[in-house]
């Protein structure tokens, strides 16, 4: 975000790039679609207030998470009860049709995608957060470490703890579904 020469605020193409990412990540915060839409709403409009405040140097990315999360936690605060809200069920972007592939495939790839969904959503949202954040946006330990307010070591061993929980879910969810095909085909 930029400013114009009497101070107001500029919204890029760069800037809005992020959004895709900010609501990805507020899903996995916030677990509903409306409430991750109004907390990428709320972010922007947090941003755009404290615009004075960023160097020309910073990384954009980053400050929008930051934001972001803040924003969450803030929200959690001033809730009376801190408890997720379920997820909606609604299906994520992870539908998407891929024509190149066979039907067989595309079951498959489909079924996959579902099945790790399903284990990320039954993270805690620490690790969640941390697999989303690295995976998904590709985030530096770095950057990670600043939106979590936390050291890098600490962005690495509970990423790699959320992997190994991940894997375990994953394994677990492998199996069921093997054991179900199996009594299908008899």
């Amino acid at each position: 975000m930029s400013l114009t020469p009497n101070g107001a605020p500029v919204v890029e193409a760069a800037d809005i790039e992020h959004i895709d990412g900010l609501y990805s990540y507020a899903l996995v915060l916030t677990r509903n679609r409306s409430e991750a839409e109004d907390l990428v709403q709320d972010t922007y409009v947090r941003a755009i207030g404290a615009m004075g405040r960023l160097r020309p140097d910073s990384n954009v990315k980053s400050w929008l998470f930051t934001i972001l999360r803040n924003t969450w936690f803030n929200q959690l605060r001033q809730r009376r009860t801190a408890k997720l809200v379920a997820l909606d069920g609604e299906e994520g972007a992870m539908d998407v049709a891929e024509t190149s592939k066979d039907p067989y495939a595309f079951y498959v790839s489909k079924t996959e995608h579902e099945q790790v969904r399903e284990a990320i959503q039954q993270l805690p949202v620490d690790f969640r957060e941390i697999i989303l954040l690295r995976e998904f946006e590709e985030l530096s330990y770095q950057e990670i470490a600043t939106i979590l307010d936390c050291p890098a070591g600490t962005v690495m061993s509970r990423l790699a703890r959320a992997r190994a929980k991940l894997r375990t879910l994953l394994s677990a969810a492998l199996t069921t579904s093997d054991f179900v095909r199996k009594e299908a085909m008899e």
